[in-house]
């Protein structure tokens, strides 16, 4: 019996076990090792129709080059019921006997990405279209797979989140807009795999490894984030998407940290934004800071070498058989690299559990994410005379209220302990079938890009209490957008050749965007919203904006309303208001409200 050459694989309900439906593209989306569903017409007038009877091949082809060898094509045919661990097909005829309902259920290690698929059906192929294979935290046999829904609804369809920075004394929770679903989103995610160095180089065995969330997360790291040079903390932009939506070209798609989460977990990859407070930089494993210059000023700046107050890298949820199943769960990886790995600009991912227990054997990268977050601080100065005299440090200063979002609410969750013993505490280190034992590790660390110092220079045998008024003449025309400002102090005892240091950072408040909405949030109806911002500067503000974007609020595109704007709401559900303030003085204040959506 014939069967016509329709696309059959255009956008169509989806079972709600992919947890598909609210991507964006007019592609068919599902999740690997996961059965799904597709219609065959029968030409009319051919009578009854029994697959049993009727040679039916399908194939299914992924990326230029497939092949069979590497998985990227694989054929199979129709049996009486689908297997879990390959790709197979059942077929049931329609009671109209009109059409026949196919069930196709892919291998939960098959590459992702875009496929095509194809019927053979006595020698005649017919195209019956396209659909994108994702991973599956839902699937036991996936290696992305998470026991819980919970944590599941969180790290995979969450489409909103937390950034926290400031410093580990006074910690800001900023909220974020991943826009994981938003349309054109998924599509550039693999435009940028498309993209990445060894697909260029050898483009059949790239789209063969992306069955392994570990080596698409380790390309994530190279790819987003990709020329944009050392970042300190993703402080601009109110959402991570935009970023994404509004450019075709992947070496200018993610600028910034927060630009992975949307990319991961629109690929289907579990994961979580995570901050460390006081993060050290391991910039060429020196193992210790020197600075060379006898001049007291020149020793000032020079000494502007501490952590940065915050650095922010992702974690990723997997298993990892190339190491020992202990090693399985969250993985660090970082789409800001600051050092190459293998010759590449990028990071991870390393087991957190490695990082913890000091297992720096395990790939990728665990001695410099272990050193993030285990870095002892040692200051030194080189006198005209050639010696070195100790001049300050700490032993406990780095890696400091690690934190990431709570599941299942906005608050903070401290994942210290799962990073690094207690201060004070041994830590074992394994290189190379080495093992000692150290409490931490030198390190240089990176200087500040704004700094403001007070020089203190006297040789007193008494203590004396100094103090300093900052006025905002002085430093609000370089404030960095991050509103820190780190204060240094230093007396030197000539005779005694002796230096001794003490540090603060001072957190600028920010203002409050007070977001009001006038009516009831209901579905294509009319809602108006006023903002308001107090200006607590001592000048006037120039070129002020605010910007607003919401899932299902803003029809997917950022808006810029004056003091007041009017819109509909587009669908119903829960959502999030992002609101976010811009001037010549002040800049990227964020604010937000909860909204809920009524029909």
């Amino acid at each position: 019996m014939a069967i016509p050459g329709t696309s059959c694989m255009g956008r169509r309900p989806v079972p709600r076990s992919h947890h598909t439906d609210l991507y964006g593209e007019e592609c068919l989306i599902v999740r690997r090792g996961q059965p799904f569903n597709i219609i065959l017409h029968l030409k009319p007038g051919n009578g009854e129709f029994s697959p049993e009877e009727t040679s039916l091949m399908f194939t299914v082809e992924t990326g230029p080059l497939p092949q069979e060898e590497s998985d990227t094509k694989v054929s199979f045919g129709i049996r009486e019921s689908t297997l879990d661990t390959e790709w197979s097909a059942s077929a049931t005829n329609d009671p109209s006997r009109n059409t026949i309902s196919v069930t196709i259920n892919s291998s939960p290690n098959a590459p992702i990405g875009l496929y095509s698929l194809t019927l053979d059906q006595e020698g005649q192929n017919i195209s019956l279209g396209q659909f994108i294979l994702l991973f599956n935290a839902w699937c036991p046999r996936d290696a992305v797979y998470m026991r819980s829904e919970t944590k599941r609804q969180e790290y995979v369809l969450a489409r909103h989140g937390q950034i926290y920075r400031g410093t580990y004394k006074r910690i800001n929770g900023t909220p974020w807009n991943f826009g994981q679903f938003d349309k054109g989103v998924l599509d550039i995610c693999l435009m940028i795999l498309d993209s990445n160095p060894k697909f260029v180089s050898d483009a059949s065995k790239d789209s063969s490894s992306r069955r392994s969330p570990i080596y698409v997360t380790r390309v994530l790291s190279a790819m987003v984030g990709v020329s944009v040079g050392p970042l300190w903390a993703p402080v601009s932009g109110m959402c991570g998407q935009r970023l994404l939506r509004y450019t075709r070209k992947p070496s200018e798609a993610v600028v910034m940290t927060c630009g992975s989460p949307p990319v991961a977990r629109a690929l289907g990859i579990p994961c979580r934004v995570v901050t460390n407070f006081e993060s050290a930089h391991d910039a060429d494993a020196s193992l210790m800071i020197e600075n060379v210059d006898g001049n007291l000023i020149t020793i000032l700046l020079s000494f502007f070498r501490f952590p940065r107050n915050f650095h922010v890298w992702v974690e990723s949820w997997m298993t990892r058989p190339d190491l020992d199943s202990d090693f399985d769960g969250w993985q660090v990886s970082d789409p800001t690299p600051q050092e190459t790995s293998e010759g590449v600009f990028c990071c991870g991912p390393a087991p957190v559990l490695a990082i913890h227990e000091g297992e720096l054997t395990k790939k990728y990268d665990a001695p410099f994410i272990f050193a993030e977050v285990n870095a002892d601080v040692v200051d030194m100065v080189r006198l005209p005379n050639g010696q070195l005299v100790k001049f300050g440090g700490s032993t406990k200063s780095v890696g400091r209220f690690i934190s990431t979002k709570a599941v299942g609410s906005d608050d903070r969750r401290d994942i210290t302990h799962q990073y690094k013993y207690p201060e004070g505490t041994r830590t074992h280190i394994h290189t190379d079938n080495v093992m000692f034992n150290v409490s931490k590790v030198k390190i240089i660390l990176f200087p500040s890009e704004q700094t403001c110092v007070c020089t203190v220079g006297y040789s007193i045998l008494f203590a004396l209490r100094l103090s300093l008024k900052l006025e905002y003449e002085h430093y609000g025309s370089v404030i960095p957008s991050d509103r820190l400002i780190q204060l240094s102090a230093i007396t030197f005892n000539k005779q005694a050749v002796e230096y001794y240091k003490a540090e603060k950072t001072i957190v600028l408040d920010e203002p409050e965007i007070e977001i009001k909405l006038l009516g009831e949030a209901q579905v294509n109806q009319a809602l108006t919203v006023e903002l308001t911002l107090l200006n607590p500067l001592p000048e006037a503000l120039q070129d002020c904006s605010f910007t607003m974007d919401g899932v299902g609020l803003t029809d997917g595109k950022p808006i810029t309303p004056k003091a007041s704007i009017e819109f509909s709401p587009s669908s119903v559900g829960s959502t999030m208001l992002l609101v976010n303030f811009n001037s010549d003085k002040l800049k990227r204040i964020k604010s937000f409200i909860n909204v809920v959506i009524k029909e």
